[in-house]
């Protein structure tokens, strides 16, 4: 067996959470969490093709659309993925509650894999936080953000203050650091809300956490780190891990 061979199948060996992640923005998170799980979960990430790098109803209508993820399934099931997240806030939600249902259902039935994406990973984690009003604090245009805040009524939960920042791209949002993030985080929050959510898998916070909420005093959901909680529920193989979050300490 030639050396790549033996990775490939080294690889494809115990549990496995696949996430199909739009271009390239925030994608080192993934490593990051899954450093951080210190766990025998692996967390392989495949690449789809963004379109247009846009943060714009049309242009993430195609981005998640149904041919665009089903082209990186194969790859993720080499790779041993045992259930499969589509790593994207915006272009889930923009398809409203019940499109983004079936989006997730045509990916599973591709897969042949149980599946979610990140949207519904915000609305699963706010029920097992029981946190009912939220505050967002948003890197998209507030159009596009608005879009988010239909998507969790229909969950149930309650917004009580929405921010957007006029962020087009993915690829600038990727460029934030840390001061951008609580920055961000700060100027969205609420004095009624239970939990703060910064929705965008471009934004990089797998290593600002505890950071989050110790600046707010309160849960704070950011997109990565929702996104790898939904694949290990999923796979159920919930892990209690307090250094991402009040959320992982729900196991």
């Amino acid at each position: 067996m030639k050396d790549a061979e033996v990775e490939m199948a080294h690889a494809a060996t115990g549990p496995a959470v696949g996430f199909l992640y739009p271009g390239h923005s925030a994608e080192d998170d993934y490593p990051r969490l899954e450093s951080m799980l210190s766990s025998d979960i692996r967390l392989p990430l495949v690449h789809t093709d963004i379109g247009e790098d846009a943060h714009r109803v049309d242009a993430l209508l195609e981005m998640g659309s149904a041919t665009r993820l089903a082209a990186g399934v194969a790859e993720l099931k080499v790779r041993g993925a045992q259930a499969v997240v589509w790593a994207c806030t915006s272009a889930s939600f923009v398809f409203g509650w019940e499109g983004a249902q079936e989006q997730v259902r045509e990916l599973s039935q591709t897969a042949a894999l149980p599946a979610s994406s990140t949207s519904f990973a915000f609305a699963h984690a706010l029920r097992a936080l029981g946190a009912d009003r939220v505050a967002i604090a948003a890197t998209y245009p507030e159009d596009v953000a608005e879009h988010f805040t239909a998507f969790l009524k229909a969950a149930g939960a309650e917004v009580v203050a929405m921010r957007g920042s006029g962020i087009i791209t993915a690829a600038e949002v990727g460029t934030w650091g840390r001061e951008e993030v609580l920055r961000l985080a700060r100027a969205g929050d609420h004095p009624d809300a239970q939990a703060v959510l910064l929705p965008d898998t471009a934004l990089h916070t797998a290593a600002y956490l505890t950071d989050l909420e110790a600046e707010l005093g309160k849960p704070v959901l950011t997109a990565n780190q929702v996104t790898v909680w939904e694949g290990l529920r999923i796979l159920d193989r919930p892990l209690a891990r307090p250094n991402l979050g009040t959320l992982f300490t729900t196991a």
